[in-house]
């Protein structure tokens, strides 16, 4: 009988060992989530929601409070023209302002010889921007060096339009 026990036990240490090797392998995506670093201005609450959109998306997210963001574009190569209220660093590249997690996933996935993304201002309806009126049409800018063109078009969240793929 005591061996039957002790082989009981075994087969329990051997399940168990099994299940945790399950969980590694099929591991959740914030468990291997990308770090993004968030630069904003302490008074800005829709930076704080642009946070909020992107731990519900499953990165991790640093926020670093600045008081002046423009040494930060300066050092990243953020045109004027491509500025938002928030700039974000994530694998090396820039992101500037509300830029969905869907884009900024794909950015990653894809690995283009860029700087970044941009979504120019801060548009009704972009992630952290949102409201109950009518969102605003915005486009997600890809861009490097003085190179800038469109990636995506969205209404909202909704994603209206991509160029499509070679």
């Amino acid at each position: 009988m005591s061996r039957l026990v002790g082989m009981s036990a075994l087969g329990g240490l051997i399940i168990a060992a099994l299940i945790v090797g399950v969980m590694l392998l099929t591991a959740s995506p914030a468990a291997n989530a990308q770090t993004v670093t968030v630069h904003k201005t302490p008074w800005c609450g829709c930076c704080a929601a642009w946070v909020d959109h992107l731990h519900d998306e499953g990165f991790d997210v640093i926020v670093k409070e600045e008081e002046d963001l423009t040494p930060i574009r300066s050092q990243l190569g953020v045109r004027a023209e491509l500025m938002s209220c928030h700039t974000a660093e994530v694998a090396g590249y820039v992101v500037e302002g509300h830029v969905p997690a869907r884009e900024i996933r794909r950015l990653l996935e894809e690995k283009p010889d860029v700087d970044g993304l941009s979504i120019p201002g801060m548009p009704q309806g972009s992630p952290g921007m949102e409201t109950p009126n009518a969102p605003d049409p915005f486009d997600v800018i890809i861009f490097s060096g003085e190179d800038a063109r469109t990636e995506a078009s969205y209404r909202g969240t909704r994603l209206v339009s991509e160029p499509a793929r070679p």
